[in-house]
């Protein structure tokens, strides 16, 4: 019961340093052309939509600290998240090449040390790695002088890799401090895909003024993880329903698109291989981007095709 409390109790301080962020990063948004819902968003070409891919390749970086660092305890959640760069992603590659499907892979510094060979496969086809942290940190946990030596770290690793340099972040479970974002334009990254507060874009305000730091919000309902996650220890996702049906995932994102398509907006999806790359829910993956391209005028896009849009046009 002790560990159950213990748990419970840091469950509450993450969620109060959380929402405390939130409501500091939340007020920093800024839209040309206000909140009104029937102007419709300008996308490239013509399209009614843009669909933005992405792939948060965690691997065993969820499970490295088991009780006092023993990170032996945890042999199997490890696995569970080593199947994602050693078998999912290739899955997942496998889908977007014969999509003819670009998109955007969110890969911390560890696990593209662990899987060099991940990296220059995702690399080579075209897509595009933003930042995920080095080990999946808790951003809110550090110093901004630690966020920047963790971005760093893992800059060095995909530089060393592939001679790019990140354009995009995502703060690994969704949690900056509210000076993240100083410290992301100090580091001259283009984009931010952290915050869930709109379904479109926005200029993200520092020092009172539109930044050229665009923010790509996403959603919760909108990630693979709560609906399709299964691990017995430690147990995740905490407190929720094991796996739900596939179908009914499938139908949600669908009818998600349905919403976002009539409106113009941005979708963003949120996938983690360890997750949707395994067999089964691959074929989830693969009828989702059917359904999408059966619609006409969509912009599949990268994160950073769509920030420097933005840019550009608002």
């Amino acid at each position: 019961m002790n560990n159950q409390h213990e748990n419970i109790q840091t469950f509450y301080i993450i969620m109060v340093n959380i929402t405390t962020n939130y409501t500091a990063m939340s007020n920093q948004s800024y839209i040309k052309g206000g909140n009104d819902m029937d102007e419709k968003i300008k996308w490239p070409n013509g399209a009614k939509c843009a669909v933005m891919l992405t792939f948060d390749v965690d691997g065993e970086t969820l499970f490295v600290e088991g009780p006092e660092g023993a990170d032996w305890y945890y042999p199997r959640s490890r696995a569970f998240g080593r199947y994602g760069p050693h078998r999912g992603v290739d899955h997942i590659l496998e889908i977007l090449e014969a999509e003819n499907v670009r998109s955007t892979f969110f890969i911390p510094g560890r696990t593209a040390a662990d899987f060099p060979d991940m990296v220059k496969a995702v690399d080579e086809a075209g897509h595009e790695i933003g930042c995920h942290g080095y080990d999946h940190e808790l951003f809110a946990d550090y110093s901004l002088k630690e966020q920047e030596e963790i971005i760093k770290r893992s800059q060095e690793v995909i530089y060393s890799q592939t001679g790019k340099t990140f354009k995009g972040f995502r703060t690994p479970s969704g949690d900056p401090t509210a000076e993240t974002s100083s410290l992301l334009q100090k580091l001259g990254f283009t984009y931010s895909s952290s915050m869930r507060g709109d379904d479109r874009p926005y200029r993200t305000v520092l020092d009172n003024k539109a930044s050229d730091l665009i923010e790509i919000p996403a959603k919760w309902e909108l990630d693979d993880y709560p609906q399709l996650s299964y691990d017995f220890f430690p147990a995740m996702p905490i407190s929720l329903d094991r796996i739900k049906g596939y179908h009914q995932v499938l139908d949600n994102w669908k009818r998600e698109f349905d919403g976002y398509y009539k409106y113009g907006y941005h979708y963003v999806i949120m996938f983690h291989p360890q997750i949707i790359g395994t067999p089964g829910k691959i074929v989830i993956l693969e009828e989702l981007i059917k359904y999408i391209k059966s619609f006409p005028d969509v912009w599949f896009a990268t994160g950073s095709e769509i920030a420097d849009w933005w840019k550009q046009n608002y």
